[in-house]
């Protein structure tokens, strides 16, 4: 008996770190600093993933502007601001879509996964052709 009693609590075990996946929230750290800078959410709408800003963590201006977009985006508050567009799932990562840095104004192709190592770290790459960067976000446990 308390054989399958062990079994049943490593399976258990075993399919809640393997049945992880990319939403919720997630904290980006400053590159430059280490510092956490924002706490983005990342979900699901429309067959396609997205990832918006829900809250700054390192900025004074907690209502600063996107000076750098452009179009009807242009000076709309960051909070709240749907920077990650339109991923597709493709195996264990999430592609095919775009991120756009506030604070560059550039736009870059776009890559999310959960880290191999680490389920509660993202690998979140924006590049342009063989130029890339690779940033690591870290889960919010509610």
């Amino acid at each position: 008996m308390n054989k399958y009693i062990l079994f049943t609590i490593c399976f258990c075990m075993t399919f809640s770190v393997f049945s992880q996946d990319i939403f919720g929230k997630w904290k980006t750290i400053d590159d430059e600093t280490g510092e956490a800078k924002s706490i983005v959410s990342i979900y699901e709408k429309d067959g396609k993933v997205y990832g918006k800003i829900e809250a700054l963590l390192k900025n004074k201006n907690k209502d600063a502007l996107c000076t750098k977009c452009e179009g009807d985006e242009k000076n709309t508050p960051l909070v709240g601001l749907e920077f990650i567009k339109n991923l597709k799932k493709d195996g264990d990562t999430y592609k095919g879509g775009t991120i756009f840095d506030p604070e560059s104004g550039k736009k870059y192709k776009c890559t999310v996964a959960l880290n191999e190592d680490d389920p509660n770290t993202l690998d979140v790459r924006g590049y342009i052709a063989f130029f890339y960067k690779t940033q690591n976000w870290i889960r919010v446990k509610n």
